[in-house]
């Protein structure tokens, strides 16, 4: 899952971060008076004085955040008028550099709160983002929407044949010009105001379906006190689900839900109405009719998308998001799902076909069913490749995986170097946090991160950034990433399955996208790329869990150290591609759907959404009773509240990258400091600083090619 960082993704963020506003010419200010509740006793008020600008968890309260949050609109609306008013000519360092110079006090605050909101979040934070979130949206409205600010930035724009700009200062000037576009900046005052009151609805709308969909998934857990409908899970299992119990004050044990649709314990449940309680309690989540249910939310948010894309001359959300990506068109998404769906949905078929005849075997009498999925394929994983997860999980033990796995990986490609810091403060007692030296012994950026799933945090894992990188600014990193890896009972090693450890490597490989950054303008840094390429870093890093020099390094006994048998890496090696087909259909059809919502005209009627996606299921070839989409459209977070709208073919998209630029490593060495660097240098350093295709097709040396990701996926299908 995203990354979650970026500043032109400010409009998005908002969503995510954070009533009532007052008009005062072309701006919205905030209502709150800060000058009563703000100042230098607030841990914002300042840059942090902690090693890389650090937030000062130790000294931060939960009502530390919303002054300092409404402080930081005023303060960037301070800085954005005087730039919008300055009677000198526009020039790029008057205009658009003094622009990335500005909301240092907002970038702090949202930053930290972002973290907590999402990561530790309680009621007086989760009344922060409902607070917020509509008056962060009128706030970014007030810089995109400020005609005389975009008047300025037109007239740099228009001289930038005739200027002289280094190439990164060209980019910053166009990235930023498109995104006043992309705001509505060349509307009519009247279509401003509408337009403001749509993103004002849809900003309350997402933070809305975020506070439902975290409480209906804790609500949707399973929950028994009968230990024999757990038959089949480990005794660590059945004593986590207990303490899960005890932490809900309930007598014997739950079963928390995961984002997913399917559930990790769905491979181990042997009893059938068990498997089938979970899958319900999973699907149904947010359709129960009661307060947490999300369907209204989410017609009436696709409903206002679509309307705003036609204000802004679009003929729905899908084109207005893609214009910037490297896809560029909904179609161009759309056509390139398409053409997966036959190889996938095949290769989905003979797994079912595979699964049925064990089931048929050993006389079940029943056909499959998607909860039956995970705990018979589990079987025919172990026929095929006599490997199951329990004789697995001993050699993935949490700490050794990161720091023998995630992190050695890092230092064969990079040279970089990793100590923990225990005085460097946490906004939660499971946050680690490590210092990051770079090959040249200088101090690189700090890296903090939060495995371990708890009710009060958000499904999922991600990236984000405390602090970004920017020779403008004199920032150094500080990213983190976030997990819901299952915590084990106390004094007991965290046993992880090989699916947890691709995730830990997944999240990381967008953590050195951040850490490497090397830009001028912050806006422009790091992840700050496009949907559709932001998760090609953190994929590809996911190659190097296999790589044999680097799973040997890590995959031991947490008991002995002895290496894991060479007979079981060979079956886990050769287990990679199974139920590939099963993966790879259940992502399309999340991603299908993400995008049949998103290519709804404004005309078209409030949807009905379960006949909407059944609908858009069948339209796409993907409606198939035992693969069900990774999502389902009420709780699809990417979509709704995650910025991930019209964008989850990404995942896809930048799939077809990472898997034809490992096809590179493959012919040019494998794991050497030669190639890391060079992939270093001519992308993840990068960030938004370049065409991103350019970008790709100089350090490739090519356009890429899907073939490399079908080889990998082991599907069958021809490169388009």
């Amino acid at each position: 899952m995203p990354w979650r960082t970026g500043k032109f993704m400010w409009k998005q963020m908002a969503t995510v971060i954070v009533s009532g506003a007052i008009a005062l010419g072309n701006f919205f200010t905030p209502v709150a008076d800060t000058d009563s509740s703000f100042g230098p006793s607030n841990p914002f008020y300042a840059p942090s004085t902690l090693p890389f600008r650090a937030p000062p968890f130790d000294k931060i309260k939960d009502e530390d955040y919303q002054p300092a949050i409404e402080a930081g609109m005023v303060e960037q609306i301070s800085e954005i008028e005087a730039i919008a008013d300055n009677s000198a000519a526009p020039t790029l360092e008057n205009t658009l550099v003094a622009m990335e110079k500005t909301g240092r006090l907002l970038d702090r605050a949202q930053a930290a709160f972002g973290a907590a909101s999402e990561a530790n979040t309680n009621p007086v934070l989760q009344k922060v983002r409902s607070e917020e979130a509509p008056r962060l949206a009128a706030h970014y409205d007030a810089i995109y929407l400020n005609s005389k600010l975009f008047a300025r930035v037109a007239a740099v724009y228009k001289q930038r044949d005739s200027i002289k700009l280094d190439p990164e200062s060209r980019r910053l000037l166009e990235v930023t010009y498109d995104y006043f576009l992309q705001s509505g900046a060349n509307l009519s005052e009247t279509d401003k105001i509408q337009l403001k009151k749509l993103n004002s609805e849809i900003s309350t709308l997402s933070n809305d379906f975020s506070t439902k969909l975290l409480a209906a998934t804790k609500d949707g857990a399973y929950a028994t006190t009968d230990k024999s409908a757990l038959a089949g899970l480990s005794d660590s299992q059945i004593a986590a689900a207990a303490q899960a119990a005890q932490g809900r004050k309930q007598s014997g044990y739950v079963l928390p839900l995961q984002n997913t649709t399917q559930q990790p314990e769905l491979a181990s449940l042997s009893v059938w109405a068990t498997r089938e309680a979970v899958f319900e309690k999973s699907w149904n989540r947010t359709e129960r009719g009661d307060a947490n249910d999300t369907l209204d939310v989410i017609s009436r948010l696709a409903q206002l998308r679509a309307q705003r894309a036609e204000l802004l001359g679009y003929p729905n959300h899908a084109a207005w998001k893609l214009r910037d990506q490297m896809a560029k068109t909904p179609e161009a998404a759309m056509k390139f799902m398409d053409a997966l769906v036959p190889s996938a949905t095949a290769k989905a078929a003979s797994e079912a076909r595979d699964i049925q005849d064990v089931i048929d075997a050993q006389k079940g009498g029943f056909t499959l069913q998607p909860w039956d999925w995970d705990f018979y394929s589990e079987q025919v994983r172990k026929a095929k490749y006599d490997v199951n997860e329990a004789e697995v999980k001993p050699y993935f033990e949490l700490n050794n995986v990161l720091e023998n796995g995630v992190f050695y990986a890092a230092n064969q490609l990079y040279g970089i170097t990793f100590k923990e810091q225990k005085d460097i403060p946490v906004y939660q007692p499971d946050v680690r946090v490590f210092e990051v030296t770079d090959a040249d012994g200088k101090p690189l950026a700090l890296f903090y991160c939060d495995y371990f799933k708890r009710d009060n945090k958000q499904g999922g894992a991600w990236m984000s950034s405390f602090v970004r990188q920017s020779t403008l600014l004199g920032t150094q990193p500080v990213v983190y990433n976030v997990a819901n890896l299952p915590k084990p009972p106390p004094g007991e090693p965290a046993l992880i399955s090989f699916d947890d450890v691709t995730t830990m490597f997944h999240e990381f490989g967008h953590a050195l996208n951040g850490m490497f950054a090397n830009a001028r303008y912050p806006g422009l840094s790091g992840t700050a790329t496009a949907r559709d390429f932001v998760e090609f870093p953190s994929q590809f890093n996911e190659h190097w869990a296999l790589y044999p020099a680097v799973f040997n390094h890590y995959a031991r006994h947490y008991k002995t150290g002895a290496p894991i048998p060479a007979d079981l890496a060979a079956k886990i090696r050769d287990a990679a591609k199974f139920n590939e087909g099963y993966k790879v259909t259940e992502l399309v059809a999340a991603a299908e759907l993400d995008m049949q919502w998103h290519t709804l005209p404004a005309s078209a009627a409030l949807q009905q959404p379960d006949a909407f996606e059944k609908h858009a299921l069948e339209k796409t070839h993907l409606l198939l009773s035992a693969v069900p989409p990774r999502y389902r459209s009420s709780y699809f977070n990417h979509i709704w509240a995650s910025g991930y709208s019209a964008g989850y073919y990404a995942y896809l998209w930048s799939e077809m990258l990472d898997d034809d630029a490992y096809q590179w490593f493959e012919d040019h060495g494998g794991l050497t400091r030669a190639n890391g660097d060079r992939f270093r240098q001519m992308v993840l350093s990068r960030g938004n600083t370049e065409d991103l295709a350019q970008m790709y097709a100089a350090w490739r040396g090519k356009d890429p090619s899907v073939g490399p990701m079908m080889k990998y996926l082991g599907l069958q299908g021809s490169e388009h």
